[in-house]
């Protein structure tokens, strides 16, 4: 066991509470993936070419059972960083920043930052845009922004169509061209490339400074749409083998509301604009999912060869995270946007020196908010007592560890004639339930779904009205929750925002 991870241990052991001192606690390196389902070879996937992600499950623990709290980037990477649900920021969206709801929340980098750690952020950790923006005082030095262009060939770029508009309460006429990119060009052409090499470059001047430990987040934008990548990698998956979907209709008795209508797909201005995709189209779509995946993995390989150069691996822990999953025209649904596992899966990875043991799975639940308290005990830091997830560290050290019966995950809806309503889910190990009701509404108004996985593993029907015992169960566990808050407005983040009295 590499001597930096075993003083560590021998002190958490010791005392919980007791200060580790700076040059013996772990750096972390964060691996933030947007979009990114657990559809890679390291999760059983045969056509996945992720060897790199596949060479972190190698050196760490890989969770089956991991999910986001909700299926939706900013939401979702408030999450992460704050440790707080959705529900309880009240933000659904993308547009509005998190300090608007919260604004004494200690960040997980920040919270890093106060005990002597430099946080760095490269690419997309925060959901910046629509309107959101960074939080400057999470880092140590400002956050790095890939500049480059979306797009190699100009005959793909274009603009989309006026009032196109994503799933929830997105800005509509973002401009955007064609769906896919496949062009012959160098891998630092598009932003990924370059994230990867200034990841390296942080690394090496990491190494110049071995008495201050590092935070750093890496945030890689693919297989985010548009599907683009470098032509050698769309050449590496033959499109007639890749899986394609079985069941192209949501689940039966589901909701009208409740799956996605794909809008953020159909902004690119070769979908059509209402109605399926064609014939042809899902398996070019997914093998650009497929491409854009291993253009994305390449990168990773990249800034883990530097970390292995510099001498650094053997006192660093290296979380995968993907922010949520994608529909890949399961159910006739595209994108994420939904409550639905295919959403709300996520991959999961994290490598411990001395501590995980190499290459081995968990079927433990759980869920974005308790990485922060999670990296927090494995760094000998006191977390925030208001979080709400729970540390995992245990797992890490033993798989088999129990530890919660369910995980917690949310999307919105505005249905015609219903009004807002909050779709919280519960999801334990056979069962999700979803309860879609109004904010503070009595109990009785909500419509459910349930689904039973141990029965109905692709999700086909929905069996809340033939089997309310269940139902009722899976409430109670709800019911014990806070209640969702509903989105928050401007006058209400106007007023947070105002300075309190002393």
């Amino acid at each position: 066991m590499p001597g930096c991870l075993l003083t560590l241990l021998m002190l958490l052991c010791a005392s919980a509470s007791a200060p580790i001192a700076a040059s013996a606690r772990p750096n972390v390196l964060l691996i933030c993936v947007d979009d990114l389902k657990p559809q890679l070879g390291c999760y059983g996937d045969a056509s996945a070419r992720t060897p790199n992600i596949d060479r972190v499950a190698q050196r760490g623990l890989l969770f089956q059972c991991a999910y986001c709290n909700q299926a939706v980037c900013a939401p979702s990477r408030n999450s992460l960083m704050t440790g707080l649900r959705p529900q309880r920021l009240g933000i659904y969206d993308l547009s509005t920043h998190f300090r608007l709801a919260a604004p004494d929340a200690v960040t997980l980098a920040q919270c890093f930052k106060t005990n002597g750690y430099r946080t760095e952020a490269i690419g997309k950790i925060f959901h910046v845009g629509h309107g959101n923006h960074e939080d400057p005082v999470s880092w140590s030095v400002p956050h790095y922004q890939a500049k480059t262009v979306q797009y190699a060939l100009k005959t793909n770029q274009g603009t989309t169509r006026e009032g196109a508009r994503f799933d929830g309460k997105n800005p509509s006429g973002l401009p955007k061209g064609t769906v896919t990119e496949c062009a012959d060009v160098p891998d630092e052409t598009y932003a990924d490339g370059l994230i990867a090499s200034e990841a390296i470059r942080r690394l090496q001047a990491a190494k110049e400074s071995p008495g201050t430990p590092f935070f750093l987040a890496v945030g890689f934008l693919k297989p985010h749409l548009p599907f683009v990548a470098p032509k050698k990698y769309w050449d590496l998956h033959d499109p007639a083998k890749l899986p394609q979907p079985t069941r192209h209709t949501p689940p039966d008795n589901a909701p009208a509301f409740a799956p996605t209508t794909w809008g953020e797909l159909r902004q690119y201005s070769d979908i059509p604009e209402i109605g399926p995709v064609s014939e042809t189209l899902p398996r070019h779509l997914i093998h650009g999912y497929y491409a854009a995946t291993s253009y994305m993995d390449a990168q990773l390989g990249r800034v883990l060869d530097a970390l292995d150069k510099s001498g650094l691996a053997t006192n660093t822990l290296i979380v995968v995270w993907g922010d949520h999953g994608w529909h890949l025209g399961d159910h006739g649904m595209w994108c994420k946007h939904t409550n639905y596992e295919q959403a709300a899966r996520i991959p999961l990875i994290v490598a411990v020196p001395g501590m995980t043991p190499p290459g081995a799975q968990t079927r433990a639940l759980v869920e974005t908010v308790d990485l922060y308290p999670t990296l927090c005990e494995l760094a000998g830091l006191t977390p925030p007592s208001e979080l709400d997830g729970s540390s995992f560290a245990r797992v890490l050290k033993d798989p088999a560890a129990p530890t919660k019966n369910a995980v917690f995950h949310v999307f919105p809806r505005t249905p015609k004639g219903l009004g807002e309503l909050i779709g919280r889910a519960v999801r334990t190990e056979r069962y999700r339930l979803v309860e879609w009701k109004r904010p503070n509404a009595p109990a009785d108004t909500a419509i459910c779904e349930l689904y039973d996985y141990l029965t109905d593993p692709e999700e086909t029907r929905n069996s809340a009205a033939t089997d309310p015992e269940t139902v009722a169960k899976l409430r109670a566990i709800l019911a014990a929750q806070p209640e969702a808050k509903p989105q928050m407005r401007p006058a209400q983040a106007e007023k947070n925002a105002r300075p309190r009295a002393n």
